[in-house]
């Protein structure tokens, strides 16, 4: 495997690492601060308009039409300049392309990718995370719109979000992955309460509780045919666990360099144990980092993956959690009376990566039976 530039992204890595020396915008480290999930629309907008966001989707939706390989620049070029990753959106908008009719995607697209649009993805339930298959929100159809009625938890950035991405249940006589069907929402109508949720860490911005109680979605809003729902949360649910899409490398490469720094700058502060932590943390980020080289290799030569998603999202939990494990053990809790507490909040939210996007229970069942072949 090749890992050298070529010209034109030799060419691009430079553009770009130019341009991030005066607009970095200095965001806290992520997912330890409301201040960081308020910025992310102001950055996600900064990329698009200069040109360094969605570089590997199609040109008609807003995208550059580039290889995949420009995503992988773009990580690390971040990571190295420590600055906040790409938005994640990437699941959203394949779920789209690769599902939705060309009225939906003219109409959605070009807002979900330049940023001016703020979504979210309706999935879980109380009763129905791991299990999606078994939710109970409801959509029933009146003349050319459908109403909704249920409840999600864990809605990422609901209360900011402009649309949503629901599923619901519009079919209650067939088996339960045939009966849903998927929608875009518009958030602000009557029928919809949101309920912020506040984490361990102290954001309250990042999850949401979102009560649909007779919102309406006109019957055009429907992404995919009746019934499609699921195969669309398959396809929105395998990319969302493939690292190389939601910027996860650059996340983890960006907290062990700061941890690195703190290391170097005073090493007798730190015993061999905490060293033997943050050296753990450097290779595993590395190890994430080549697995996601090699997945944009096999998809620049035309391999697609479905179930191998299980093993990229378990080795994201490994590396998530032995960064948070180094940032424990080198920054430890605030015990200055700054009240910088960043580092303790770092490691409170690595422990939800064993939770969110799937279990890790239910990713090496997904890897025993569907890539291994064991029985059930």
């Amino acid at each position: 495997m090749d890992f050298g530039d070529s010209p034109a992204e030799a060419e691009f890595r430079q553009r770009f690492r130019a341009w991030l020396v005066d607009n970095n915008p200095g965001l806290p480290a992520s997912s330890t601060d409301d201040d960081y999930w308020a910025g992310q629309a102001a950055w996600h907008q900064s990329l698009y308009d200069a040109g360094f966001f969605g570089l590997s989707w199609p040109t008609e939706v807003g995208g550059h039409g580039l290889p995949s390989v420009y995503d992988a620049i773009l990580d690390e070029e971040l990571a190295a300049a420590g600055a906040p990753p790409r938005p994640g959106l990437g699941y959203l908008v394949h779920g789209i392309l690769e599902h939705a009719n060309d009225d939906i995607k003219a109409r959605f697209l070009p807002g979900l990718v330049n940023g001016r649009d703020r979504w979210c993805q309706g999935f879980s339930e109380p009763d129905a995370g791991s299990d999606l298959a078994s939710l109970r929100t409801r959509a029933e159809r009146d003349g050319d719109e459908y109403v909704i009625t249920g409840h999600k938890v864990w809605t990422s950035y609901s209360d900011d979000a402009d649309w949503c991405l629901v599923l619901a249940r519009t079919d209650h006589e067939v088996p339960r992955h045939k009966g849903i069907s998927a929608f875009a929402v518009a958030m602000d109508q009557p029928g919809i309460e949101q309920r912020p949720l506040k984490m361990i860490n102290g954001i309250t911005k990042e999850f949401g509780e979102v009560v649909f109680d007779g919102a309406r979605v006109p019957a055009a809003n429907m992404i995919g045919e009746p019934g499609d729902g699921w195969p669309l949360a398959m396809t929105v649910v395998s990319h969302e666990r493939e690292p190389g899409e939601l910027g996860y490398v650059a996340r983890y490469r960006k907290l062990a360099k700061e941890l690195t720094a703190a290391v170097k700058a005073d090493p007798t502060a730190y015993d061999a144990e905490q060293v033997r932590q943050l050296g753990w943390a450097i290779v595993e980020t590395e190890m994430l980092r080549h697995h996601v080289s090699r997945r944009l290799s096999d998809r620049l030569d035309g391999i697609t993956h479905g179930p191998e998603g299980s093993v990229d999202k378990l080795l994201m939990t490994w590396t998530e959690q032995t960064v948070g494990h180094a940032a424990l053990g080198i920054g430890g809790a605030d015990h200055t009376g700054d009240g910088d507490d960043t580092w303790l909040k770092v490691y409170l939210y690595s422990r939800a990566q064993s939770v969110m996007g799937g279990t890790s229970q239910i990713q090496r069942n997904l890897i025993a039976r569907r890539i291994l072949g064991l029985p059930a």
